[in-house]
Parts: C-alpha cells; structure tokens; sequence
C-alpha cells in the first residue's frame, strides 16, 4: 500500500497541526503513545507520519523523504526548499521583525549591524533597503546582542513582543507576516495528487471553520 508521507515539526505546533489532521480524516493514534519511535502508520487511513526538527521539514519535503509537511514561513523564506507551498494554516502567527533598543534610530552613515538567527531573509530585506549590514549569526538569545553593543539591531521572529519590552527594546520595522505552511514535494505532488489535493481540501476546511 502507498502511503502520504507526513513530516510534522516537533513541539506545539506539530502536535496542534496533526490534532487538525486526525479530525480531517487521518488519524494515526499510536503517535499518541508514550514511547520512542520516530515514524507512525495508520494503514487503514494510508498515512505515515514523523516528527522532524522545524528547520528540517523542508529538506524532508525537497527531498522526497517526506510528501508533505508543515513548516513556518520564516522556515520557507530562509532556506528556500524547492516545494510548492499549498495552504496557510493560519496557525502559528507571529512577524519577522527588526527590533533594537528604545529610542535608538538607525544612522546610514555607518553600516549597520545586525544580528540574527536568519541572515538571508535579513540580507534581502536590507538589500531592499539599499542599506549596508553587516550580519552577525548568532543561535542563542538574540535580544542579548543589542544590550551588551554586540549589534545595533535584531531581526528575529516576534509573538507578543514581551520579551523585547521586558529589555528595554522595540520593534522597528515588520519585515513580513508568519504562519505554518503545508507543503508538498514537487513530484509527489504530481503522482500523488489526488490523495495530497484530498487531504489538503479537508485541512483547509477545517481551517476555514476556524478548528485551529
């Protein structure tokens, strides 16, 4: 039997999103288990899903290990994967923002420093700008960078904005809306495509009566 491979991202929104997947028709209980494994199969339904780090949904999904999945669109912007991007869940929303001390304007006599855990969507949007950077990859607590003089900005994702106000920073700019994605891989979606098309119908249906 052939099954819709399904990479889910691990943490809350992977758990929420496949909550909407099994109410759409494509249960796989045992994923529920307490226990260590890392692929789930609901024969009956024809579906097989794992969890995947977020930032390794789209490589699952480019490379075919994986026929859909769900990634963030701050995910999708960095790295590009060669996927179509099928549906906006609607789930997930926050912004990508440029965020610095409060009160600091930026001056264009000097190159600006910007620290970030995602230096190309950083570079196109400062490129878009004609504004000179220079980019500072960190992986850690970004909001640190400005406070200790490491950066003059950040550009990172922001929720509630509590972080940044409880450092004494602000939100400069809004770089671009985020939600999770579902995608697909270019050539499962051409051979699978009645079942991927069916599934991502009731998905969105389900979006749309606000299930998520």
């Amino acid at each position: 039997m052939e099954f819709i491979n399904i990479a889910l991202p691990k943490g809350r929104l992977g758990e929420k999103v496949y909550r909407l997947f099994a109410e759409a028709g494509y249960p796989c209980p045992s994923i529920l288990e307490e226990n260590r494994k890392l692929v789930f199969e609901n024969k009956e339904k024809g579906v097989r899903y794992f969890w995947v780090k977020p930032t390794d949904v789209g490589i699952y999904v480019e490379r075919a290990a994986a026929d859909i999945g769900i990634a963030g669109k701050d995910i999708l912007l960095e790295y590009k994967p060669e996927v179509y991007e099928l549906a906006d869940l609607g789930v997930g929303r926050c912004r990508m923002c440029v965020a610095g001390k409060k009160g600091v304007h930026d001056s264009r006599e000097n190159t600006l420093r910007v620290a970030t855990k995602f230096p190309h969507i950083a570079k196109a949007y400062y490129s878009s700008l004609s504004r000179e950077i220079d980019i500072i990859k960190l992986h850690g607590s970004i909001e640190l960078a400005p406070l200790l003089g490491l950066s003059d900005v950040i550009v990172d994702i922001v929720e509630t904005g509590k972080t940044l106000l409880e450092n004494d920073l602000e939100v400069k700019d809004t770089i671009v809306p985020i939600s999770a994605r579902l995608i697909a891989n270019k050539v499962s979606y051409k051979f699978k495509h009645k079942e991927i098309t069916a599934l991502c119908q009731r998905v969105d249906a389900l979006c749309q009566e606000g299930k998520l």
